[in-house]
């Protein structure tokens, strides 16, 4: 089996801190999640987090306008510039300090940070290698306060910044001869977002207080002058400075800073506007108007606002998950709704103006407007709580996910976005699952009631209650999927039900502790059950229900499941063990010991030691692979463990997040922050989103933490492997990963032979020696060659490869083209390699069915996954053709009748014409009368 596995995207969070960011084009918006980054493409409705991460949450996202570059920056100030096109770091940078806000200019050639009471502009990285990617050009210092938005003039000569002192400074990109800086005020409250008028340098500052001036400039862009150079300027101070001390003191320009770098040219404003120098008129602003968004009796905090320039609208949000649409400078009201009971975070709007996104960090919500039409592009919610649970579907394309918020989520693993949520539940979901034919959901809770869900018509079909009142915290359905027990943690019971009558069949009785976990044997209707009372039980599900085997553990046992092929049984217990046990003889098999593979982290708050913490710590959950010859364990840990089974050692650990946002990260921690009155930890500085910070309560360990601000815990909960075993996914304290095998970095040699190269090869395949050609190209097992070799082969000789083929190579190519074909563009002709592999070589596969499985379920997912795409566009062609078809037989009808009547019109005037010549006759054989007479 390979381990070469890595982080390919992540689910179940759409949405953590930070702002929004729309891309170049409008169609896709940039999330920060944690300490990563999702792009969701809004016109494929697809997702991909980035296989990029800092050492803490994100809390700024600066986007170029070219969107090649992004800078983030986390709660520290450390900030990674990232290439959206490599999707690869390309600098690191830390600004010592927290950053509140990142802006690129609109050329690209600056941007400019906020941190303190400071604006820091900044070179843009361009093309060419630079040893320092951020070259400090300018600081701007004014503001009393911190720093907390920034908006540029269209044409990058001026920006202005936001601060908490309530004023809005302008500054001059370059040293404008009459705009150094300017300072506003006219506010009661925060600044939340100053934003130019296109074209202008008219300003449109918003308060927290809900209060929106308008500022007007007696100067134009046009009419900014160009001030004396750096070089000219530097040299006025140095002589002002030997002239008198004093007065340098104001205008010294500085050449280091605190760490040491070039700090670059320091300008420093104060209250009120510059005095006019040398006949040059300064700009000067006044106010223009003054709205207010609050009317009476309806306060309300303003948390965040965006401008688009180009519609002039204004959007804002507000506390209470309300926005507002504002056409500015009248400030009309557009539209004004309601999207959340949560505050709204951040606010963006696309280069177009037609899509508003909204996030809201207190609900993890994600959402894109159109305002135009009144309706959602995109909506997405992660899970409120903790992620409890997790299940693949049999074909591997969706994945379910449960929640301590009581609700059932279902992802599609192409896509990364939820297509359902089920609410039914009342209290945590403890455990999910689907059944063998995959369109069917099942979900234990706290509740008291076992649930089923159809997922063709996304509604709750079914709910198993017990005759007493009894919380499951375990669950498990048959093969058939006829049966379907859970298990109870406060009466030790397993209660088994009817999935066609919802009917209790049984309970079963025998454990004396809670039921952590149930399990049924893929291949015999036998019922595994593990307790905390040291014992795994064995129910025969055709023999009355009745105990075949008890298995007797070390400690109480926390999670039990069986193999794919149902011939071996393993099981964790409390003292770090997985223990290997045959089902059918009651025979211990093997063991692991992998207490120290978990490498404990040490909470912040905790007294004793990672060592002695560890002691009491174990897998919570376990998972065979798809062969079933390696197995995948994790607990209260960071790390997630692959064992190879048979010689029963550690292969690969794996780290899945590196946050330190998060507790019990670190197996060291600082003795620094412990005093006598114990660890400063215990004291939260600084003020969160909401209106102060608080400690959760003692003892609470999830939830909402009493809706206190409170550390997350790094912990998985749940892991599960594909179907298709070639990818694993693991419900944590971050979302659900999913890791995929990366095909690239493997190199794995099959019989490999001084002769076989990749110039061989290419001979074989001028000579037309398709099979041999194939076969080498398997032994040199390079996935472009093999591609190269294939793809060769014509179309009408692949039935007569195929059946030339050794039994060896048919199972590898096999697996190719079911890798192959989820993203080649030649699907008829690698569905074409399907068919006859399966045609010629069917029976001798299905000798080995077991081993084959993963690539059949790999195969199946890819043809389903085009059959659902093709069938959408076919069905629209359908539509489309009934559309022409009616139409050409409306206009073939317009037109037999327009004939018909021409036709009319031509008889009738024959007629016309007969009659007309008739009477003509008449009157020459009237007159040749007359003349005779």
């Amino acid at each position: 089996m390979k381990f070469a596995y890595k982080f390919s995207n992540l689910l179940g969070a759409v949405y953590r801190h930070g702002n929004l960011s729309f891309s170049r084009d409008g169609n896709s918006v940039i999330s920060p999640v944690g300490n990563r980054i999702s792009v969701f493409d809004l016109k494929n409705n697809k997702s991909e987090t980035l296989p990029v991460s800092t050492n803490k949450n994100i809390t700024c996202v600066g986007l170029s306008p070219d969107g090649n570059l992004a800078i983030l920056v986390d709660e520290d100030g450390a900030a990674i510039l990232v290439s959206l096109v490599t999707r690869a770091v390309l600098y690191h940078h830390h600004f010592h300090k927290p950053v509140n806000s990142v802006s690129f200019s609109p050329d690209g050639r600056k941007f400019v940070v906020t941190k303190e009471n400071v604006a820091l502009m900044y070179n843009a990285p361009g093309k060419n290698r630079e040893f320092n990617a951020f070259a400090l050009d300018k600081s701007y210092y004014g503001p009393y306060d911190e720093t907390t938005c920034i908006d540029w003039t269209t044409d990058s000569k001026c920006f202005a910044v936001g601060s908490k002192d309530m004023t809005t400074w302008i500054f001059g990109a370059e040293r404008w001869a009459n705009l150094i800086y300017y300072s506003v005020g006219g506010h009661k409250d925060v600044i939340v977002g100053c934003f130019f008028e296109k074209d202008s340098l008219d300003l449109y500052t918003v308060s927290q207080d809900g209060a929106l001036c308008v500022w007007e400039s007696d100067t134009e862009l046009d009419e900014l002058r160009k001030g004396p150079k750096y070089s000219e300027r530097k040299k006025m101070a140095e002589e002002r400075k030997r002239r008198e001390e004093e007065e340098a003191e104001e205008d010294e320009i500085e050449e280091l800073g605190e760490d040491g770098q070039r700090r670059g040219e320091v300008i420093k404003g104060s209250a009120g506007a510059p005095e006019d120098v040398e006949g040059i008129k300064n700009v000067r602003y006044k106010q223009k108007s003054k709205h207010f968004f609050n009317k009476e009796d309806d306060f309300n905090n303003l948390t965040a606002a965006a401008f688009n320039k180009n519609t002039h609208i204004l959007v804002t949000g507000f506390a209470s998950g309300a926005f507002h649409l504002h056409e500015l400078p009248d400030f009309d009201l557009i539209h004004s709704l309601s999207i959340s009971d949560q505050r709204i975070s951040t606010i963006s709007v696309n280069p177009t103006g037609d899509w508003i996104g909204f996030g809201c960090s207190g609900r993890g919500q994600l959402l894109v407007w159109e305002w135009q039409s009144e309706s959602y592009v995109f909506k997405q919610q992660g899970h409120f709580n903790n992620m409890a649970s997790l299940a693949y579907s049999p074909d591997g394309q969706y994945l379910a996910t449960g929640g301590d918020d009581g609700k059932v989520k279902v992802w599609n693993t192409n896509s990364g976005l939820c297509f359902v949520t089920f609410t039914e539940h009342t209290s945590s979901v403890t455990n999910v699952t689907f059944t063998t034919s995959g369109f069917v959901v099942v979900s234990a809770s706290l509740d008291g009631t076992v649930r089923a869900y159809d997922l063709h018509r996304y509604r709750n079909f079914r709910t198993l209650t017990s005759p007493r009142l009894a919380q499951f915290s375990s669950l498990a359905v048959d093969v058939s999927g006829e049966l379907v027990c859970a298990g109870a943690q406060d009466s030790f019971e397993i209660f088994l039900w009817s999935m066609q009558t919802g009917r209790l069949l049984e309970v079963l009785s025998g454990h004396e502790g809670p039921v952590s976990c149930l399990c049924f044997s893929p291949v015999q209707s036998v019922l595994a059950s593990v307790s905390w009372d040291k014992t795994v039980r064995l129910w025969d599900m055709q023999d009355s229900w009745q105990t075949r085997e008890v298995l007797r553990l070390t400690s109480d046992g926390l999670v039990v499941t069986y193999r794919p092929d149902g011939q071996e049984l393993a099981v964790a217990t409390l003292d770090g063990e997985i223990t290997f046990w045959n089902p059918q003889t009651a025979a211990q098999t093997g063991s692991i010991v992998g207490r120290h593979d978990l490498q404990m982290g040490r909470k912040e708050t905790e007294k004793i030691t990672a060592k002695q913490s560890a002691k009491g710590k174990a897998f919570t959950s376990l998972c065979y692979s798809a062969d079933g010859e390696s197995m995948l364990a994790s607990g209260q840990s960071k790390f997630v463990c692959i064992y190879n089974i048979k010689e029963q050692i550690l292969m690969k650990k794996f780290e899945i997040s590196c946050n330190l946002s998060l507790d019990a990260m670190e197996e060291f921690l600082d003795r620094r922050k412990m005093t006598e009155f114990g660890s400063l930890a215990l004291v939260d500085e600084g003020a969160g989103d909401g209106d102060g910070v608080e400690l959760g309560l003692p003892g609470v360990r999830r939830g909402d933490m009493s809706s206190r601000h409170f550390k997350p815990e790094i912990r998985v909960s749940s892991l599960r492997f594909s179907p298709t075993g070639r990818s694993w996914a693991a419900a944590s304290t971050e979302g659900l990963l999913i890791y995929s095998l990366d095909t690239s970095l493997i190199f794995d040699p099959y019989d490999l032979d001084m002769d076989i190269t990749p110039v061989s090869i290419r001979c074989q395949l001028k000579k037309k020696e398709w099979t041999s050609a194939i076969v080498l190209a398997f032994r040199l097992n390079e996935t472009s060659l093999i591609r190269e070799v294939l793809e060769a082969v014509p179309h009408d000789q692949v039935a007569v490869v195929s059946s030339s083929l050794p039994d060896v190579y048919v199972e590898k190519l096999l697996d190719f083209v079911a890798s192959s074909l989820e993203n080649s563009r030649h699907l008829q002709f690698y569905l074409t390699w399907a068919q006859n592999l399966l045609t010629l070589h069917g029976q001798k596969l299905k000798n080995r069915s077991g081993a084959i499985l993963p690539t059949v379920q790999q195969l199946l997912k890819s043809i389903q996954r085009h059959h659902d795409d093709l069938s959408k566009l076919c069905d629209w062609n359908i539509y489309t053709i009934r559309y022409i078809k009616a139409l050409s037989k409306q206009r073939g009808m317009k037109r037999m009748a327009a004939d018909s009547l021409s036709e009319q019109e031509e008889e009738e005037e024959e007629r016309g014409s007969v009659l007309m010549g008739s009477e003509d006759e008449e009157e020459d054989m009237m007159s040749e009368a007359l003349i005779v007479n």
